[in-house]
C-alpha cells in the first residue's frame, strides 16, 4: 500500500499521539496499586471515581459525565469512550441516535441515509449488584483497554461507535470493597454477610425498578438510557453463572413477551453468537445459553430487559468469579456439550478473579466489534423496530398471545364436541400435521373487532386519585414514553373527560412498553413436562403497573383525536393544583382514596394540628374520611398540600358527628441483619410519606416491654416464620448468620431472627398491651403462632389424612396480580373500592373458622370469583375462590392485621399502600 506524503505525516501524527497517550495514561496498577483482577484486591468507588477523572484529564478518547447523584449523595460517573473526532461530535451523533429510536416522520430512506452518518452507541455497566464484584471492575479494566490499545480492533471501535460505561452503584461498589477488603488476613476476606443493603433502601432490588425508577440511580440511568442516547445495544454485567459453568448470556430462554419486536429477539441471537463464538477462539470455554440457565425475556423492570421494550438489544451476561480464588465444580450434566453449552468447561480447583476480567473484556469487546462492523445495521434496525411499532399503532392490529391461541383450539373442539384434554405433549402440532381447524376460527380471535390492539389510553382528571395517576404518567415520561395533555374538555367515544386529563398512544416507538404498563401480561403455562411441576418465571409473571397502582383509564381501540397538547419528552409533570380557600369555621374534609392526603395528615400532626376520621362516613363521603378543625396552621399546611400535592380540600361548616379523633402512633418497621429490601422500600415509602419510624430488629423484640417504644410494629414477608420452623426464602436457602466477633461492634445489635419461643410471645404481650401488628406476606404466621381462628386455604388432605400444601402441579400463581374484593367498611380497608387488584406471589390465602368473628377475626379482602386473575400466571386459580386474603384481629387490647398479598411491591403497588397507612393511626 503506497501513501502520499501527506498520508504519512497524518500517520506518523496517529502514531506520536497514541504513544504519547500511552505514556500519559495511567493504567490501573499505576493508580491502584495492583491489577484489575489480583487475587484478594477490589477497588472501591471512591478509587474508581478518581481514576475515571484521571482518564478523562489524560486522554481524548474521553469525555466523563456526571448523570446524577445516588441516593447516599455520590456523584455517578458516566466514561463516554469513542475517538477524538467523534467526541467533538457527541451532539450531532446523540441526535441521529434519538431520531432514529424514536422513528418519527423518517422516511425508510431517510433512516438509512442517517444510519450511514450516525456511529453505533453501545451501553456497557457493572456493578448493579455490587457483591457480583466483577461487574463493577471488568469496567474499569474494559476503559482503559479501551484507552490504551492501538491495534486494528480497538482503532476500529472508536471509529465506529460511541461506548457509554455507566457505573450502576456506586454505593454499592463503595460498601462491598471496603467490607472485603477489612480484613489484613487476605484469607479472611469475603463479600458476603455485609451488614446493610449494597443499595440503601434496596439492595438486589435496585434491578427491579426500572418501569417505575423510583430510586435516585434508576432515575440517573433511565434518563441516559430513554430520554438523552438512546443506545441500539445495552450490556448488563452480572454474576453468578450456573454451577459447573463459567458463564450464562444470550440467547435467553422462553419465553419472551409478544409485544416485542422479532428484530429485537433476532439482535440478541446474533449478538450472541458474536459473544460465545469469540470466546471458543480464544479458548475460553464454559458459556451457557437458552434452558441452560434460567434467564428469559419476559419480565420488564431490570436494567436490562425495561431497554428490551424500547426496541435496543438487551444484554445480560452472568459469569463466575472473585478475588478470592474459587473452583468450577463437578456437575456431571455440564460436562456434555450440547445446544446449550456447545464448548463445555472442566471443572478446576483454581480459577482465578484475573480470568473472570478477561473473559468480561473479551465478551465486551465482541459486542462493541459486532456494533463496529454491523454499525449501519443497528442503527437501522432500531429505526425498523420503531417504525414498526408505529405503523402498529396507526393501524387495526391483533396481537397473539397464549390465551387467544388457547381460544382458537377451544372454539374448534366446542363445534366438533371434543372433549378430549390437551395435555401440552404436543404444543406445536408436530402430531397433528392434518390439523383441521380452518381459517374461520383464526378468524374469530384474530378479525374480531373487539380483541384488537389498543390505539391509546385516556387517564381522566377526575378520578378518585389522580395525582397517583400523575405520577404513573411520570413513571412513563422517565422511560422516554410520549404523552399528551388534554388543554380543554373532550369527547371521545360518547363519553366526556375533563380537561388535563393525560393520553398516551400507541403509535409511537417504544409501544412495547406502553402495552406493557396498561395491559395484562399472558403468561404462558410453563412445566417442566407435561403433568410435571411448573419453572418458575425469571422474576414476576405479571405487573401490570396501571393496575397496580390503582389507575383508572379507558382504551381506545379507534382511533381518536381532542384539543391535546404533547407533553415534551423528559418534562415530569406535577400533581394538578387544587383550588383552596381558608375556612372560616368548621374545617375540612381530606378524601382517603388519595394516598397523598396522607402527607398531608402526616405534616398536620407534626405541627400538632388535630386530625379526625369518619368511621362510618358521612352523606356523601366515605368511611374513613379525614376531618381537620379551621385554624390558621392547618390552613397553611393544606394549601401546600393542594397546590403542590393535589389534594382536594372540602370545607365544611361544622365537625361531622361521629368524627374520631387520629393520633400519630409510635411506629416500628422490622429490619435485619444484612438488610431485609421488602422493609427498604417500606422504610422509603416511609419517607415519601412522612411518616416518622424507628427500625426495629430481633433483639429488640426479644428484649420485651415493646409498648414501651412502639404503638405499631411493622413485619414484612419473611420476617416471622412458620409454625413449623424456619423457611427456607425462595431460591430454596436460608441465610446463615455471621458470628457477632466476625462483625463490627456498631452491627451487632441487628443480628438475630425472629423465633417462635422467644419473640412470639413478646409480641403476643405487646398486641395484649394494646398494641398493633402489622403484618405481610409470610409474616401473616403469626396469625398461627397465636392460635387466632385461621387456617391455610390452599391445602388438601393426603393419603395419610394429614393437611398438606396443594402441590405446584395443581396450583401455583408467581408473582401475579389478581383481584379482590375489600371490606371498606374495615379500618383496614378505608379508602379501598370494592373490588381491587393486589400484587399476589403464592401468598398466603385463608379460611376463617365458623366462630372467627365471634372472637375478633373479621376479613378485610377475599376473593369473590374462580378467575381472580388479571395479570400474570394462576395455575388453579380456581381453589382461591371464597379465600381470605386480608384479616384483622382483636388479641387482647390490641390488634394483628395479616395481609397476605404484596401489599408494598417494591413499591409499586400505590393501589393498596392504603391498607399499611391506615393502620399506622391511633383513634381515640
Amino acid at each position: 500500500m503506497k501513501y502520499s506524503l501527506k498520508g504519512w505525516l497524518l500517520m506518523a501524527g496517529i502514531y506520536c499521539t497514541s504513544q504519547l497517550q500511552a505514556q500519559t495514561v495511567p493504567s490501573p496498577k499505576e493508580h491502584f496499586g495492583f491489577n484489575i483482577g489480583d487475587d484478594y484486591k477490589l477497588a472501591t468507588y471512591t478509587q474508581t471515581a478518581a481514576y475515571f477523572e484521571k482518564l478523562a484529564t489524560t486522554s481524548n478518547r474521553v469525555k466523563l459525565v456526571d448523570i446524577g447523584l445516588t441516593e447516599e449523595g455520590r456523584h455517578q460517573y458516566m466514561l463516554i469512550v469513542s475517538s477524538p473526532a467523534n467526541l467533538k461530535q457527541l451532539e450531532y451523533y446523540k441526535q441521529i441516535s434519538r431520531q432514529l429510536a424514536r422513528a418519527e416522520g423518517i422516511t425508510p430512506q431517510q433512516a438509512h441515509d442517517m444510519a450511514d452518518k450516525g456511529k453505533a452507541v453501545v451501553w456497557i455497566d457493572g456493578g448493579l449488584h455490587a457483591t457480583e464484584v466483577v461487574g463493577a471492575h471488568q469496567l474499569i479494566e474494559t476503559a482503559w483497554q479501551l484507552i490504551s490499545r492501538n491495534d486494528a480492533e480497538t482503532m476500529r471501535i472508536l471509529d465506529n461507535v460511541i461506548v457509554l460505561m455507566t457505573h450502576a452503584n456506586p454505593d454499592g461498589q463503595e460498601l462491598t470493597s471496603n467490607w472485603y477488603m477489612r480484613n489484613a488476613d487476605t484469607l479472611k476476606r469475603s463479600t458476603e454477610q455485609l451488614p446493610v443493603l449494597y443499595q440503601k433502601y434496596i439492595g438486589h432490588d435496585n434491578n427491579r425498578d426500572f418501569y417505575i425508577m423510583n430510586m435516585k440511580e434508576s432515575v440517573n440511568m433511565g434518563k441516559q438510557l430513554f430520554l438523552e442516547w438512546m443506545p441500539q445495544i445495552m450490556y448488563n454485567h452480572h454474576q453468578r453463572g450456573p454451577e459447573g459453568s463459567v458463564l450464562a448470556g444470550p440467547p435467553y430462554r422462553d419465553p419472551f413477551n409478544y409485544f416485542f419486536d422479532p428484530l429485537m429477539i433476532t439482535g440478541i441471537d446474533a449478538l450472541g453468537a458474536a459473544m460465545y463464538n469469540r470466546l471458543n477462539a480464544e479458548d475460553k470455554p464454559g458459556y451457557t445459553r437458552l434452558n441452560g440457565s434460567s434467564f428469559s425475556t419476559w419480565y420488564n423492570g431490570g436494567l436490562r430487559t425495561t431497554t428490551q421494550y424500547h426496541n435496543m438489544i438487551g444484554l445480560l451476561t452472568e459469569i463466575i468469579g472473585n478475588p478470592t480464588p474459587e473452583k468450577i465444580p463437578v456437575v456431571p450434566q455440564r460436562l456434555i456439550p450440547n445446544g446449550a453449552t456447545p464448548n463445555p468447561v472442566k471443572p478446576t480447583g483454581d480459577w482465578r478473579f484475573r480470568t473472570s476480567i478477561d473473559y468480561s473484556v473479551s465478551l465486551n469487546y465482541a459486542v462493541l466489534d459486532y456494533a463496529a462492523r454491523q454499525r449501519d445495521e443497528v442503527l437501522y434496525n432500531i429505526y425498523k423496530m420503531g417504525k414498526n411499532a408505529i405503523d402498529k399503532g396507526n393501524t387495526d392490529s391483533w396481537t397473539l398471545s397464549p390465551k387467544r391461541a388457547e381460544a382458537i383450539t377451544a372454539a374448534y373442539k366446542k363445534d366438533k364436541n371434543d372433549t378430549t384434554k390437551d395435555d401440552g405433549s404436543d404444543p406445536y402440532g408436530w402430531m397433528k400435521r392434518g390439523s383441521n381447524i380452518s381459517m374461520q376460527y383464526y378468524d374469530a380471535i384474530y378479525k374480531n373487532p373487539a380483541e384488537r390492539d389498543p390505539r391509546g389510553y385516556i387517564l381522566p382528571a377526575d378520578q378518585p386519585d389522580f395525582a397517583t395517576a400523575v405520577k404513573f404518567i411520570n413513571a412513563l415520561i422517565k422511560a422516554g414514553i410520549s404523552v399528551q395533555k388534554a388543554t380543554a374538555p373532550f369527547t371521545v367515544g360518547g363519553k366526556q373527560y375533563p380537561a388535563n386529563s393525560y393520553i398516551v398512544r400507541t403509535n409511537q416507538a417504544f409501544r412495547p412498553h406502553v402495552l406493557d404498563m396498561f395491559e395484562p401480561q399472558d403468561h404462558p403455562n410453563d412445566f417442566q413436562y407435561p403433568g410435571g411441576p411448573p419453572v418458575r418465571p425469571y422474576d414476576a409473571a405479571g405487573w401490570t403497573l396501571a393496575f397496580q397502582m390503582g389507575v383508572k383509564f379507558d382504551r381506545l381501540l379507534d382511533d381518536f383525536s381532542g384539543p391535546f397538547q404533547k407533553v415534551p419528552y423528559g418534562e415530569l409533570q406535577s400533581p394538578m393544583a387544587e383550588p383552596f380557600t381558608p375556612a372560616a369555621s368548621g374545617g375540612y374534609l381530606l378524601s382517603p382514596y388519595v394516598n397523598n392526603a396522607f402527607i398531608a395528615v402526616n405534616d398536620l400532626l407534626k405541627a400538632g394540628v388535630k386530625v379526625y376520621r369518619l368511621p362510618d362516613g358521612r352523606a356523601g363521603e366515605a368511611p374513613g374520611t379525614f376531618f381537620i378543625p379551621a385554624g390558621a396552621q392547618a390552613s397553611s399546611i393544606l394549601k401546600t398540600a393542594a397546590t403542590q400535592l393535589g389534594v382536594v380540600t372540602r370545607s365544611v361548616s361544622k365537625r361531622p358527628k361521629g368524627a374520631v379523633e387520629t393520633t400519630p402512633l409510635r411506629i416500628g418497621l422490622w429490619d435485619t441483619y444484612g438488610g431485609s429490601m421488602p422493609s427498604g422500600w417500606i422504610r422509603w415509602m416511609m419517607e415519601q410519606y412522612h411518616f416518622p419510624f424507628k427500625l426495629v430488629y430481633p433483639k429488640d423484640i426479644d428484649a420485651g416491654d415493646l409498648k414501651k417504644q412502639y404503638d405499631v410494629i411493622v413485619f414484612v414477608t419473611r420476617a416471622i416464620p412458620p409454625v413449623s420452623g424456619e423457611e427456607n426464602n425462595r431460591y430454596g436457602f436460608r441465610q446463615v448468620p455471621p458470628a457477632p466477633e466476625e462483625i463490627p461492634e456498631q452491627y451487632r445489635h441487628t443480628l438475630g431472627r425472629i423465633t417462635k419461643d422467644t419473640s412470639v410471645p413478646k409480641l403476643k404481650e405487646f398486641l395484649e398491651a394494646g398494641g398493633t401488628v402489622v403484618t405481610i406476606g409470610t409474616s401473616t404466621n403469626l396469625a398461627y403462632h397465636l392460635g387466632l381462628p385461621v387456617h391455610n386455604a390452599l391445602v388438601e388432605k393426603g393419603k395419610d389424612g394429614k393437611e398438606q400444601s396443594l402441590p405446584g402441579t395443581r396450583y401455583f400463581v408467581p408473582g401475579s396480580i389478581l383481584q379482590v374484593a375489600f371490606d371498606s367498611t374495615r379500618t383496614a380497608a378505608w379508602g379501598m373500592p370494592s373490588l381491587g387488584d393486589v400484587n399476589f406471589d403464592n401468598s398466603p390465602v385463608f379460611k376463617l373458622d365458623s366462630d372467627a368473628e365471634a372472637k375478633g377475626v373479621r376479613p378485610v379482602a377475599w376473593f369473590t370469583s374462580d378467575k381472580p386473575l388479571r395479570s400474570g400466571w394462576a395455575w388453579g386459580q380456581s381453589y382461591l375462590k371464597d379465600g381470605v386474603a386480608a384479616f384483622e384481629a382483636t388479641v387482647g387490647k390490641g390488634r394483628l392485621y395479616a395481609f397476605g398479598p404484596e401489599i408494598t411491591f417494591r413499591a409499586q403497588s400505590h393501589g393498596t399502600f392504603k391498607l399499611l397507612f391506615n393502620g399506622l393511626y391511633g383513634i381515640k
